[in-house]
């Protein structure tokens, strides 16, 4: 063998080497956690329950093949429809208010005045579905490119609707990765946008942690797809999550409602984390 055609075999497999240790690097070490799966197998729910530990760098799943799949984004879409709105002045901070026009709504809570906060925990479509109107799709699109939030399938026909039927997806993965980029100011908005919607994602301040969070359910097709993503912060750590959920026979709405939530909180104490 010729030495270029050696120095060029080895040159590929040490770039080869260099890249498997960056993927493993960026991408931090996994732990398959039968604790995880328990938890969802005694609820009767199927799907991913997905934790990031910012300080040890590692991933915690049931199930990691389904944490890479993509999922309607459903309200969990609300994190960036906040930070566009924010950063256009379609809202100006979480008190912001949106005005009930008398109409009936799908539900009995969004059926009054709501400020920007309580739109955004409360998951109200119409006032979402305003904001998308508001925004354009133009915008919409050029936004999305920039915050790089899944892959969303945005048109003119569906501007208001499209985050909760259709062909937009987004893996738990992918939502660790869009959170641990808000969560250090690493996005192309504004700081002040960062700030103020940072503060309205938190849904519970205690004297020991503090969770910031969304959770979403869309129904497409017979499909359910029950979301819950976020960070919690406990003792100066941070541990993101993203759990993607889907309810067995037997499993009541109410109770998937409530499950999407509390088997993350669940799963965050069995792994030490809260």
């Amino acid at each position: 063998m010729k030495k270029s055609n050696r120095y060029y075999i080895l040159r590929i497999l040490l770039m080869g080497l260099i890249f498997g240790y960056l993927s493993e690097s960026a991408f931090g070490q996994q732990v398959q956690s039968a604790e995880l799966r328990e938890i969802l197998d005694k609820a009767g729910l199927s799907g991913s329950i997905l934790v990031y530990s910012a300080e040890a760098d590692t991933y915690y799943s049931n199930d990691f093949d389904h944490a890479e799949r993509g999922q309607l984004p459903a309200s969990t879409y609300k994190v960036p429809h906040s930070l566009i709105a924010l950063d256009l002045g379609i809202a100006e901070d979480e008190a912001t208010e949106f005005p009930w026009d008398g109409e009936a709504r799908a539900m009995s809570q969004w059926e009054r005045d709501l400020t920007f906060k309580q739109a955004f925990h409360l998951s109200c479509v119409p006032c979402y579905q305003e904001i998308a109107r508001k925004i354009g799709l133009d915008r919409m699109k050029d936004y999305l490119r920039r915050l790089d939030f899944g892959q969303m399938d945005v048109r003119a026909s569906n501007l208001d609707q499209f985050w909760l039927r259709g062909n937009s997806r987004i893996s738990p993965m992918e939502q660790i990765g869009f959170l641990k980029r808000l969560y250090r100011r690493d996005l192309p908005l504004s700081a002040e946008t960062m700030s103020i919607f940072r503060e309205l994602m938190v849904m519970e301040d205690t004297e020991d942690y503090r969770l910031s969070g969304k959770t979403g359910w869309s129904v497409d097709q017979g499909v359910d797809n029950g979301w819950f993503v976020g960070y919690l912060e406990k003792g100066g750590a941070v541990y993101f999550f993203a759990s993607n959920l889907a309810p067995g026979p037997g499993v009541s709405d109410a109770d998937f409602l409530q499950a999407r939530k509390g088997l993350t909180m669940e799963a965050l104490r069995v792994l030490g984390f809260l």
